[in-house]
């Protein structure tokens, strides 16, 4: 019995082809993908195609567009034993990170994948992202996937969603998962690293939970940064702050006094690192205290992405207890390592 896999077009590079009369690039109908990748009728998995009416750049995928995917496979959840997304790779971590929030219980995979160059090209990376990808969310073994999760594939290499970052606008192999193993490489075999892959407690049902507050503020510190700038901004809920190495900040007065008024306010504070392997370690190096004193929350080793769209899902969402601290501090779905 062939499996069945939902194909999700929502723009971005792969879903395009050269003019080669003016040279520029033109979304084409995606529901012609069969003529322009004949491989994919040798494929073992049904596959359906449901293209966005308008293609976007992945510039303009945001939270409407998550919530979108997720009620689209929340809704079709039953009838499909795969889904694929296909997503321009300037945003696709983010909209990884926020469906593996969104998407709670998942039994089955969801993997999102794109290309850097076009579909039609001499060179593209898209034909082997594409193929590649709808084996992983068609692989099942003894009625089961193996692959429940979200997850991206890119260059030979299978990722978990909300580990992903991209590290590359210019290579093939673009994606990086610095403090997470790949869940799998695809060479002359399909390989899959089974102790990585993550699994929802059995207890847990699915369900897609759309709720997405865009009251978050992302900031990256840096030297010489003026903390009044917080000041001139307006009230929000929750500020993460991008700091130095394992957690440092600024060791002045100052500093103190601007993060003791926010979290006054109501404010939460997040605390991630700019380094891109490694985590947050609050009281590791003195000028790290400060954080501990105002009450901030640690962001561990979480991605960027994942913070922000962990902090999105969470922030004010009545499906969960405890409070919003309580809540992000958890590993909710293998975005945070055994060790922090």
């Amino acid at each position: 019995m062939k499996r069945k896999v939902l194909l999700i077009y929502t723009g971005g590079t792969i879903g395009m082809e050269k003019d080669y009369k003016t040279g520029s690039l033109q979304a084409f109908n995606f529901e012609n993908i069969f003529q322009k990748i004949p491989e994919m009728n040798l494929l073992e998995c049904k596959v359906s195609v449901h293209p966005f009416k308008v293609p976007l750049d992945s510039s303009d995928m945001g939270p409407e567009e998550w919530k979108i995917i997720a009620n689209y496979i929340g809704k079709n959840y039953e009838k499909y034993d795969g889904f694929l997304i296909l997503h321009g790779t300037d945003t696709m971590s983010y909209t990884a990170s926020a469906l593996s929030f969104m998407l709670k219980g998942l039994r089955k995979p969801v993997i999102l994948t794109g290309s850097q160059l076009p579909i039609g090209d001499l060179r593209t990376d898209a034909k082997e992202n594409l193929l590649t990808s709808l084996y992983y969310a068609s692989l099942y073994e003894n009625d089961e996937a193996m692959v429940q999760e979200v997850a991206l594939y890119f260059e030979y290499k299978l990722l978990r969603g909300n580990r992903s970052l991209k590290y590359s606008a210019e290579f093939f192999d673009a994606y990086q998962s610095p403090n997470y193993s790949v869940l799998g490489k695809s060479g002359v075999h399909l390989n899959i690293e089974r102790a990585e892959l993550f699994r929802a407690d059995k207890e847990e049902s699915f369900c897609a939970d759309l709720h997405i507050s865009q009251d978050v503020l992302f900031w990256r510190i840096f030297p010489g940064m003026q903390l009044s700038l917080f000041k001139e901004l307006p009230k929000m809920k929750v500020l993460i702050l991008q700091a130095f190495g394992s957690g440092t900040i600024f060791n002045t007065e100052k500093t103190r006094n601007t993060l003791t008024k926010l979290r006054e306010s109501g404010t939460e504070i997040v605390v991630v690192s700019q380094c891109v392997s490694g985590g947050i370690s609050i009281g590791k190096y003195n000028n790290s205290n400060v954080f501990a004193e105002v009450g901030a929350i640690s962001g561990k080793d979480m991605t960027a992405e994942s913070a922000i769209t962990k902090a999105m899902h969470l922030l004010d969402n009545p499906n969960y207890e405890g409070t919003f601290a309580e809540n992000f501090e958890k590993n909710l779905r293998g975005e945070i390592s055994e060790h922090f």
